[in-house]
């Protein structure tokens, strides 16, 4: 049985929005047709996927496992689309991801002089969307942090680095040498995830600089962010024994390209020692 992957996105709208209507409207097509599509989708998989009654939509656990699944099968497939259209076009072009703080100008410097031809460019990523933009092939292979969702990744650890605390310039711990977690123990954190319907969760460091330095919390960051980044109204301090930051080379793990083997050789001296 080969799955249907517009039906499969068709689940996907509805089991996010948990109604025909508005899904059949996302996705601009009339609602019983997406009734049909997704009744051709439980029947080719010989499993109901959601319960329909008075109540609304629910997932069944055949949907529910359904969609744990769909997320990655449909960017697989998106991402697959992407190589090939990049293979048509030939390798011309090759796109570095990078997280905040992590100095990549001599890797792409060597990789450059090393394949004139190539168009090499560099792009920033976040925590939240680095796995998703090297899966979906908007970046070749990509300077990652920890924690990492390494599912359809291939991850290559280059170095750590020591972490520090993010602080308000008035803050009361700002003039410390140094400091322990437990000094830290009742500062308020930020929060990186989605902590409620209504919150917007911190992606970028210039949020994170405006956070702090408004007093809506401390943070702790790499090392690299306190000698790249700097503000009047931040300052840090070195944490002692906090869990160092851990930076690797990641890539899409069913890719077959010399040109992401290549990089790997260029990346290696940008971390010696």
């Amino acid at each position: 049985m080969d799955l249907d992957l517009r039906k499969v996105r068709y689940f996907v709208a509805v089991a996010e929005l948990l109604h025909f209507g508005r899904a059949a409207d996302r996705l601009h097509i009339a609602q019983p047709v997406l009734s049909r599509q997704i009744r051709a989708l439980e029947k080719d998989l010989g499993a109901e996927l959601f319960v329909r009654d008075s109540h609304g939509v629910t997932l069944t656990p055949a949907g529910r496992q359904l969609l744990d699944d769909a997320g990655h099968l449909l960017a697989s497939a998106d991402a697959a689309r992407r190589r090939v259209r990049r293979a048509a076009r030939g390798p011309g072009r090759f796109v570095v991801g990078f997280r905040a703080g992590v100095v990549v100008t001599r890797a792409l410097r060597d990789f450059g002089a090393a394949h004139p031809h190539v168009d090499v460019h560099a792009r920033r990523v976040e925590w939240d969307d680095q796995e998703e933009l090297i899966l979906d092939g908007t970046v070749d292979i990509a300077f990652v942090r920890r924690p990492v969702r390494d599912r359809g990744l291939r991850l290559l650890p280059l170095y750590s680095e020591a972490r520090v605390a993010m602080l308000p310039a008035d803050h009361r711990l700002s003039g410390k040498q140094e400091l322990s977690l437990a000094d830290l123990a009742d500062e308020p954190r930020l929060s990186y995830a989605h902590p409620g319907p209504d919150d917007v969760p911190i992606r970028t460091i210039e949020e994170k600089f405006e956070c702090v330095a408004s007093g809506a919390g401390i943070t702790l960051v790499p090392e690299s962010i306190a000698l790249q980044y700097s503000r009047p109204d931040i300052t840090y301090v070195p944490v002692s024994d906090a869990e160092p930051d851990e930076v690797l080379l990641a890539w899409e793990a069913r890719r077959r390209s010399p040109l992401i083997a290549a990089f790997v050789t260029a990346a290696r001296p940008e971390t010696a020692g």
